[in-house]
């Protein structure tokens, strides 16, 4: 070999070895997942990581609203046999949405909090038994530990991934939005959310908090980790407790995660201080418009310079109430864009000639077209983003979970109007659209926010999958969990430290 073919490959070498600790040669990766918009954002990483040449094994249950259980799905399933069925499994959810959307503002604070915990408990026995199935599977949970996964990526709103992650002694990964009322996160994962400035969900402040928010929002945190730890005593603990054989919490398992993937950027969250294990990867399933089909494409073109409104409620959402449907309707029928709304119920008997209903439509490639001026939204997490990366300003009308919240920072953002679904008028609805399509401090906010969304030295979806193979890489990342998880309550608040320095304090005075 030349002097010069040495040097070639002496700096291939280099190079390579420089980069080899960067390489994952391919893993075996267990999902633990949540259905409805849950699985819309997990999958977006499962094809990925399969995209990557990883082996992706999903675990379900048989009663599964939106998982691909068939060998076309491109990833292998595990289906847990439940002792319920899908129609269980749905009746649930509508009992609960009707509740939230239409019944939950006639009762007092009380009254709500009983109902939900009821319609709440009774989603949680459906999770409680599909638990119960898994753990009960010897079989299964051996076929697992020969399989030798590298790691489980688990979303936290449907319970257990963390336990089997533990069962199986791998590393895990929770991925979700900022659960409601932040206690897994703050309570179990250790994160400084200090209540001065960190407004918890559902109160719908913002970090610029007066005394008596602050006053708020401090007990709202305190009750909440009391209900959090309350619910998980009488519902998991003892569960928990049984599979891993010593006595645990739920709390302390999900403590126990080496990663926390959380699906926000900073042009959704206000600035608060964060861990080295929580790495925001808001927008992962976002990415640029595609031709729209021919019969919409034609629609869209013809609105002129007028433009369309995009309206859609969710997949979760299947029919209005008569009244609502109408009230929006009529709205709807008084402004001179078009309107392309997803909705799947009877048809609202005051439909304008403007508006054209579909069972499913291109939202991303929508929200992405030159003509879409506005989108009318329900505040979920998918579509917030959306609207975010093509820079269309919102009509929010929240209906049930963290959505109020949501829409709630895209208003305080400037980047939204917020009504409320139950008390809204069609008059309402038709200003809050005149006001975002044609005032500039709507399209110059969204704009703002869609620059800080794209701003960033990774794409979410890379940064997600970044931090995955970091985990499968390093065998677990538990050099990035702080040291407040082997401390008592009052140690990691310095109340012991505290209380000596007050004790010496007043021996000296009592002395002199």
């Amino acid at each position: 070999m030349s002097a010069c073919g040495r040097a070639d490959f002496c700096f291939l070498l280099l190079l390579g070895l420089t980069l080899c600790p960067l390489c994952v040669t391919a893993g075996k990766i267990l999902i633990w997942p949540e259905d409805f918009s849950h699985w819309l954002n997990i999958k977006i990483i499962i094809d990925e990581l399969i995209e990557r040449g990883h082996s992706v094994t999903v675990v379900t249950q048989s009663a599964t609203q939106s998982i691909k259980t068939d060998q076309s799905s491109g990833y292998n399933v595990e289906v847990i046999q439940v002792p319920y069925s899908k129609k269980d499994v749905g009746d649930i959810y509508a009992r609960l949405l009707k509740y939230w959307m239409y019944d939950l503002e006639n009762d007092n604070m009380i009254q709500g909090f009983v109902k939900l915990s009821e319609l709440i408990n009774d989603m949680f026995e459906q999770n409680h038994a599909l638990c119960r199935e898994v753990f009960a599977r010897e079989d299964l949970l051996e076929k697992w530990r020969k399989e030798q996964f590298d790691v489980l990526l688990t979303d936290p709103a449907i319970v257990c991934g963390e336990l089997l992650a533990q069962k199986l002694n791998l590393p895990f990964i929770h991925t979700l939005s900022f659960s409601f009322a932040r206690a897994m996160e703050r309570h179990c994962g250790k994160l400084p959310a200090t209540p001065s400035y960190v407004p918890a969900p559902g109160r719908l402040y913002t970090d610029h908090m007066d005394f008596l928010q602050r006053v708020n929002n401090f007990l709202f945190v305190v009750l909440t980790d009391i209900a959090f730890d309350l619910m998980a005593v009488a519902k998991w603990d003892r569960l928990f407790t049984e599979v891993l054989g010593k006595p645990t919490t739920r709390c302390e398992t999900l403590g126990k995660a080496d990663m926390w993937l959380i699906r926000t950027y900073w042009d959704f969250e206000y600035p608060m201080p964060l861990l080295p294990n929580f790495q925001f990867v808001g927008g992962m399933h976002c990415k640029p418009a595609k031709p729209l089909p021919k019969e919409m494409a034609d629609y869209v073109q013809s609105s002129g310079d007028d433009g369309i409104v995009v309206f859609s409620m969710g997949s979760m959402i299947k029919n209005l109430t008569k009244e609502r449907a109408n009230t929006i309707a009529a709205a709807l029928g008084q402004i001179p864009q078009k309107v392309i709304w997803r909705y799947t119920g009877e048809k609202p008997e005051t439909l304008a000639p403007n508006t054209r209903i579909y069972d499913w439509i291109p939202q991303n490639d929508l929200l992405g077209h030159p003509k879409t001026k506005a989108f009318i939204t329900h505040g979920g997490n998918n579509g917030l983003y959306e609207a975010i990366f093509h820079g269309v300003p919102m009509v929010g009308i929240p209906l049930f979970s963290d959505q109020p919240d949501n829409i709630h920072h895209m208003k305080t953002k400037g980047a939204a109007v917020m009504l409320d679904f139950n008390k809204m008028q069609t008059e309402d609805l038709k200003q809050a659209l005149v006001d975002v399509i044609n005032n500039p401090f709507y399209k110059e906010n969204i704009m703002r926010l869609s620059q800080i969304h794209h701003d960033q030295p990774m794409k979410p979806l890379d940064q997600a999958i970044f931090w995955i193979e970091y985990v499968m890489r390093n065998k677990g990342a538990m050099h990035l969990r702080v040291e407040a998880h082997n401390l008592m309550w009052f140690q990691q608040h310095s109340l012991d430290v505290i209380a000596f320095l007050l004790s010496v304090i007043a021996l000296v005075v009592y002395i002199l």
